[in-house]
């Protein structure tokens, strides 16, 4: 997901029974449900009391420069919060069709997903 996406979302999109977040409105003026891994809700379980209103409490400005501070006091050079909007897709898709991580991603034209976001390891396919 989106940096503001990740900022933009509230409890009440969160649905624990489903295992989905609800995305309200997306880059292409959608709304959609994203899956969230059983570690996603653990996580999102111990955040469950801090606010009331929203999941994060972080704009995407700040998340982006404690992301900053994070990767560079790791000695990580050339990593963008960005990347993890590639790095979901490549992941999911040793797990799901393309066809489903389309849907799941949000992207209507499978040339962009394929071309910008969808990297898939060849030792894997191999």
């Amino acid at each position: 997901m989106r940096a503001g996406k990740i900022c933009g979302l509230k409890w009440a999109d969160v649905d624990f029974t489903r295992r989905l977040a609800h995305l309200q409105i997306t880059k292409n003026g959608d709304s959609r449900d994203v899956p969230l891994s059983k570690r996603a809700l653990e996580l999102l379980e111990q955040l469950r009391s801090i606010d009331d209103v929203w999941v994060f409490n972080v704009d995407a400005k700040s998340l982006d420069v404690l992301f900053r501070r994070a990767r560079d006091n790791c000695g990580i050079i050339d990593l963008h919060f960005h990347d993890t909007h590639r790095e979901a897709p490549t992941r999911l898709s040793k797990k799901v069709p393309i066809e489903v991580l389309a849907k799941i991603s949000g992207h209507q034209d499978l040339r962009i997903l394929l071309n910008v976001y969808y990297h898939p390891d060849m030792a894997d396919i191999a």
